[in-house]
């Protein structure tokens, strides 16, 4: 769990810090509640009214100063509640938690029962709203509206207890009466603490008010048990149980030890039964990769069970964002914050899902808890092993004998004989139903519960039972019904009563549920320490450079990971808990471990003990946990094993009390106060409230502790740096590490002081942080006022655009890959997953920005609703531009001579167009996505959003003022970083939409000074890249352009390019074809620079061309930015002119350059091999491409050849070899190649193959293009190094090649040899253009 302990000094030693009445004034009478928004439709009980905190004792806590506006807003969210003896009045709990701004938390627990109201002024008032109300509409019989009009963002003021009962139907036909009804409003105790002892507060409670509503007094004065409660109460040590003293009874709590999982006391098995197991683990996962999660109830406790057992399931990692479980309707703007929370929402009765307008829902996950459902964000990753995770969880619930199928408990089906209901109003007798006969919730149905609370009210017998009890008598009856409908008129196992079995039961369930989840974590990250960088020397340093330091490898950790675990761990990763974490693993070199950390760590040193496993040899088989299955080892003795089965020592701890505090007593106290009258809360005494003893052990300790803390504090004050600094997703506050709520109790640890003190300008840097997250964490709820509304969302765009800043240079230096190590930056490999959830990231921060200051919600995209708003306007003005005359002006066309693609046309509506036409996409945040990752691949996403926020009369109309869209020198800042992004290729369009339609647009450049630009002969083209390819298509007859229409082919690799020969006109020289895909823009040039034609060139027909990705012009480019080099290289035009003419060119290359190319080529295949599979781009332009290793081998075959004119005919090297093939085919047995040692008939055997098999091919590619395909296949199949000495035995040689050839020289043969085997250990694939044809 998050969260820091609520005070810094004394917390430690006391339970309580304050108790807290809160109710109705008296003085100042009725006052509408204009936050929770009036609603006139409503009948006046129905309505909300302002609530006031009457008391609270004592006044002031030093180290948690008292928050009475939070406090009252929290205790009753609701306002007053007003009812008639006619309504049911059951005494309600809840409970609540303030975040402060530094992260640290403090818990309340609220008892609300409803007491009569005495005032007369209140009673007349109540009356002539009636009557006005009346009067307004007509008629008093008009039954009051059971859900207002308004939406339902608009209260929180409607609850669970203000259901459609016949009570409240009799209520709304005759109202309220002052001569005839007695009327009751609503009174809320309130117990605040450091930790969540929830069982032991609401037992406290309770018997609290059963001392009120008791027939006779309470053995003691109220103010002896609040005072007890408040200063003689100690929180219990860790792993220590304590007992004190309520009213009538005891009460037993007890605190987990420091080697086992931090105090939950909120019931586990509750969540799962609400949600469903399913629905809890998604979204539990939710809550992991950091998404906004609103929780939606009628019921307050509901919304805090669920949000702290999600938070509790997260150990070892902490939620980092703001964390508000009941979310006050003075807060509901918070619901605007564009960073992540973990908020709850009390629903309004019969508000209905699709009525609910929130601000933003494209990365939210909406948890409705009353009807068991949720809704999910897109492209939402799974929790790795989740089917086996569940059938776990299910196990352990079924063995505790709850229904793990499913949210709903059994009695909420309707029975068959039931009428038809709504399903609101079905809803609500459920739940008062689950009221009145759970026995869970401390209720008991009918006629029990008079006699019950007849019983209870009796002091008399209280007293007589307590002696019986002690005696070892038992009043059966009076038990059962303590015990509820469940006990049967027994006792408890052991002694205890059913209540306490339940809690025991509770407590037991939720160590076993917690633990299958703690294992998950320790199985998957058995080895992150490995994977931990610790680069600084000390913490100084580290904390001055937290924020270019790079703290964890994530490329080495996401490779050592099974596959399906991936899409989950490269979201997760990213995310503040999980850097938080490893921060914390850091610091813990030079300070004292972070709580959670220790355990964590605890528990993986013991998994390695018994599982011994190399970290790279990791399984996707699930493992079951462990710890379930160690019931019986354990002993008392030692509390401190991270391995300990905590439900037994759950219970050994209740069975032997390890301290009892001190008993209730009389206090020195004026006559008089303090008077009984039953049914009424008295005033207390402050004076005896406010201070607390002077001569007990525990404010002696609390002194000194105080005193221990502070030098504590001093002494690390620079080491809780991290801790504020940390960026919240734009939030900018972390918790501090050193005070967990759950461990700070306990005696400080030993802190070992660090090896350097901070500097000056470090702990300026840590104060100036300090200072700019506050206010952040969570929303304030004492002031409310305009400014500092305004001043929390400036901290929003304020924590926006750094956010924007850290995400476009983690997305460069990620992508720049060695280049970034160049500049200084730490060492950065990305994987394709890793770029993408990098990517996914960035649409989820434009998404939290569009929907930032929303005026009205439009969809459940802002920032596609933003674009549809542009784009409506611009074909308006289109629209009207067409209509209205226009003078012609003569389009500039280029000369006839330069045949080129035509300009594409940039445009933000253009790409929208594209996206709305793909029909693979079904919502608006889909589409939002795609048009991101199109405008960022074509590197128009700055320049894109600019236009769009250009247009300010929209954006004004769209937006708030205090928007981050409209912060003009932000936004310009915000434009600048995506305009940044421009320094890099992204293909994160292509790469995931891999099944749409995508227009292509060809065009076949000829060189026309020595050809005819066109052929009579019947061309074709096929074009390939790293998806598939288009097949053949025919290219019409004097055309040289043409688009065709095919599924995405991925990045373009190779263009087939030939003809049929027919004709006269038939021989084609071509320059180059250029290939460009209409969405994306990205245009390949294909450079040929050879003859396609029998008798010319080396007689090709068809011939396979190697692209490369063009650059942008700079006319297409403004706006655009830089750019790096591009990948994929391919071969120049001169070269293919014909290797063999180069001698004559004055350009032979020496032999040195030549056995350099060949080790450079290598060398460069070698590396492709040893990059992570995703980043390789094309090996095809490593084997035939510019610098390839076709072009070095044959200019390697060239050096020395004899390729002299004979009756002007050119010789290639691929004679040679038919020649070679063709001697080696008629020797006789090989005789002319017996001098060689080598076994060389299989070898000799399998080149005349290759070779015979390349001749026959139906394909009519040229001698160049034979030799090329040889060089491949040989590669391919690890054959190049045996046909290399075949060639160089061959007597064919000496007629074709001079004496001082390369190919002669048995030394630079042998060492190429060798060269080449390197390559035997890398399984080289060809493209299938490239072998098309050929059977081998």
């Amino acid at each position: 769990m998050s969260g820091s302990s609520a005070v810094s000094g004394a917390a430690p030693c006391r339970f309580a810090h304050y108790f807290v009445i809160c109710g109705i004034d008296t003085e100042t009478g009725l006052e509408p509640d204009e936050l929770a928004g009036e609603n006139f439709e409503q009948s006046p009980l129905r309505r909300t009214f302002k609530s006031k905190v009457l008391a609270h004792y004592p006044e002031n806590v030093e180290w948690n100063p008292f928050d009475q506006d939070a406090v009252n807003m929290l205790c009753m969210p609701k306002g007053l509640s007003f009812r008639t003896q006619a309504d049911p009045r059951e005494p309600q709990f809840h409970s609540f938690i303030i975040t402060k701004e530094d992260g640290s938390r403090t818990y309340g627990f609220v008892h609300t029962f409803y007491e009569e109201v005495t005032s007369a002024q209140i009673c007349s008032a109540m009356q002539t709203l009636y009557q006005m109300h009346n009067a307004e509409h007509g008629s008093a019989n008009a039954p009051s509206s059971s859900s207002s009009s308004s939406s339902s963002m608009d209260s929180l003021a409607s609850s669970l207890d203000e259901a459609d009962s016949p009570a409240s139907s009799s209520r709304g036909a005759g109202g309220y009466d002052s001569s005839r009804d007695t009327l009751y409003v609503s009174k809320a105790l309130c117990l605040i603490t450091p930790m969540p002892f929830m069982h032991a507060c609401r037992r406290f409670l309770s018997q609290l008010h059963r001392a009120v509503t008791g027939t006779t007094a309470p053995p003691l004065p109220l103010e002896s048990y609040v005072h007890n409660i408040l200063y003689e109460v100690p929180l219990p040590a860790p792993g220590r149980s304590l007992k004190f003293h309520g009213v009538y009874e005891p009460i037993v709590c007890q605190r987990p030890g420091l080697g086992e999982l931090p105090l939950a006391d909120f019931p586990l098995g509750e969540a799962f039964n609400l949600l469903g197991v399913e629905n809890l683990v998604q979204v539990f996962t939710c809550t992991l990769l950091e998404m906004q999660i609103l929780l939606y109830s009628q019921d307050y406790q509901r919304l805090m069970t669920v949000a702290e057992g999600i938070t509790t399931l997260l150990f070892p990692f902490q939620w980092q964002h703001v964390y508000v479980p009941i979310l006050p309707a003075s807060l509901l703007h918070f619901l605007d914050a564009p960073v992540p929370y973990l908020m709850g929402l009390q629903s309004k009765e019969g508000t209905d899902r699709s009525k609910l307008e929130l601000p933003q829902e494209a990365n939210l996950c909406f948890v409705d808890i009353d009807n068991h459902y949720i809704e999910l964000p897109e492209d939402f990753p799974q929790f790795p092993n989740k089917t086996e995770f569940i059938q776990e969880l299910s196990e352990v619930l079924l063995s505790f004998g709850l229904s793990a199928n499913t949210g709903a408990p059994p009695r909420t089906r309707s029975s068959p004989g039931s009428t038809p209901s709504t399903p609101g109003r079905e809803r609500k007798a459920v739940a008062l139903r689950e009221l009145e006969d759970d026995g869970r919730n401390g209720n008991l149905a009918g006629e029990e519960l008079a006699v019950l609370e007849l019983l209870q009210g009796n002091a008399t017998l209280e007293r007589l039972q307590a002696l019986t009890k002690r005696t070892g008598v038992t009043v059966a009856r009076v038990e059962a019904l303590r015990a509820g409908v469940k006990c049967q008129g027994t006792e408890g196992q052991g002694g205890r009563t059913a209540a306490e079995e339940d809690e025991l039961k509770n407590a037991k369930l939720n160590v076993q549920l917690r633990e299958v989840f703690a294992s998950r974590f320790t199985t998957m990250f058995a080895d992150f320490e490995a994977f931990v960088i610790q680069s600084a020397p000390d913490l100084e340093s580290w904390l001055t450079n937290r924020e270019q330091m790079h703290n964890f490898d994530k490329a080495s950790f996401l490779s050592d990971q099974p596959e399906p675990y991936l899409p989950f761990l490269s979201h997760f990763i990213e995310t503040q808990m999980f850097a938080t974490f490893i921060d914390n693993k850091i610091m813990s070199q030079w300070e004292e471990k972070e709580p959670l950390l220790r355990v964590f760590d605890a528990r993986i040193d013991k998994a390695r003990l018994y599982n011994v496993r190399a970290p790279n040899l990791r399984s996707s088989s699930y493992q079951r946990c462990s710890i379930l299955k160690e019931s019986g080892k354990l002993s008392r003795d030692t509390p401190e094993c991270p391995d300990m089965f905590e439900s037994q020592t759950i219970e050994q701890r209740l069975m032997k009390i390890d301290h009892t505090a001190i008993h209730p007593h009389l206090l020195d106290m004026k006559i008089g106060q303090g008077k009984y009258e039953q049914g009424f809360f008295p005033k207390l005494q402050a004076d005896v409230l406010n201070t607390g003893p002077t001569n007990n052990k525990w404010s002696h300790r609390t002194a000194t502790a105080q005193r221990r803390k502070d030098r504590h504090r001093q002494q690390t004050e620079h080491l809780t740096l991290d801790n504020d600094l940390k960026e919240v997703e734009g939030c900018l506050v972390l918790q501090n590490s050193m005070a967990f709520w759950e461990w700070d109790n306990a005696s400080p640890p030993p802190i070992k002081p660090p090896k350097k003190s901070a500097s000056a300008s470090c702990l300026k840097y840590m104060q100036e942080a300090r200072s700019l997250g506050k206010s952040l964490r969570q929303p304030k709820l004492s002031d409310l006022s305009p400014a500092v509304i305004a001043q929390t969302n400036w901290k929003f765009v304020e924590g926006l655009l750094k956010e924007c800043r850290m995400k476009t240079k983690r997305m460069l230096v990620a992508k720049m890959g060695r280049e970034a190590v160049e500049l200084g930056h730490s060492e950065a490999n990305i994987t394709g997953l890793e770029e993408n959830t990098l990517i996914a990231s960035l649409c989820d921060l434009l998404e939290r920005i569009w929907s930032h200051g929303l005026q009205v919600k439009q969809g459940k995209s802002a920032l596609w609703s933003h674009l549809l708003h542009y784009q409506a306007r611009e074909e308006r003005l289109e629209q009207q531009q067409a209509e209205s005359p226009v003078p012609h002006v003569p389009e500039r066309r280029k000369s006839e001579s330069c045949i080129a693609l035509p300009t594409l046309r940039v445009s933000c509506i253009q790409d929208m167009r594209h996206i709305q036409m793909m029909s693979e996409i079904k919502t608006d945040v889909g589409r939002a996505r795609a048009w991101i990752r199109l405008s960022l691949e074509k590197k128009l996403l700055s320049q894109h959003l600019k236009q769009l926020l250009s247009r300010q009369v929209l954006t004004k109309k769209l937006y708030k003022r205090y928007a981050f869209l409209r912060c003009e020198e932000e936004k310009e800042q915000f434009l600048f970083h995506l305009l940044s992004l421009n320094a890099v290729d992204y293909f994160c369009f292509t790469s995931v939409f891999t099944t749409i339609m995508i227009p292509y647009r060809v065009v076949i450049i000829p060189i026309k000074k020595l050809s005819n630009a066109m052929t009579t002969s019947n061309p074709w083209v096929c074009v390939s890249g790293e998806l598939g390819d288009s097949g053949i298509m025919q290219i019409p007859k004097n055309v040289l352009e043409m688009t065709f229409d095919c599924q995405n082919l991925g990045k373009l690799t190779t263009v087939q390019l030939g003809h049929d020969n027919a004709g006269l006109l038939a021989k084609w020289l071509v320059d180059c074809v250029m290939v460009r895909n209409e969405i994306t823009g990205h245009t390949y040039r294909f450079p040929c620079g050879r003859w396609l034609g029998k008798g010319v060139d080396d007689g090709s027909l068809e011939r396979v061309l190697i692209g490369e990705l063009v650059l942008p012009s700079t006319e297409e480019d403004s706006g655009r930015g830089c750019r790096t080099p591009p990948l994929q290289r391919s071969p120049s035009q001169i070269r293919r002119i014909s290797i063999t003419s180069l001698s004559g060119r004055g350009n032979k290359p020496t032999s040195a350059q030549i056995q350099e190319a060949i080790g450079e080529v290598v060398n460069t295949i070698v590396k492709h091999f040893h990059k992570p599979e995703k980043e390789r781009g094309s090996l095809t332009v490593l084997l035939c491409g510019e610098n390839s290793l076709v072009t070095a081998l044959e200019q390697f075959f060239h050096h020395g050849f004899r390729s002299a004119r004979l009756f002007q005919k050119t010789v290639f090297v691929w004679d040679f070899v038919e020649k070679a093939v063709a001697y080696m085919e008629t020797a006789d047995q090989m005789g002319d190649l017996q001098e060689t040692t080598e076994p060389l008939g299989m070898t000799c055997q399998s080149l005349c193959r290759y070779v015979n098999a390349i001749n026959s091919t139906s394909r009519s590619i040229g001698k160049d293009g034979k030799f090329q395909l040889l060089v491949c296949l040989g590669a391919r199949d690890r054959l190049l190094p045996q046909w290399l000495p075949l060639l160089v035995e061959c007597p064919v040689i000496q007629q074709m090649y001079e004496d001082t050839a390369l190919l002669r020289d048995r030394t630079t043969v042998n060492a190429l040899i060798g060269v080449l085997e390197t390559l035997h250990d890398f399984p080289i694939t060809l493209e299938a253009s490239l072998v098309k044809g050929i059977d081998l």
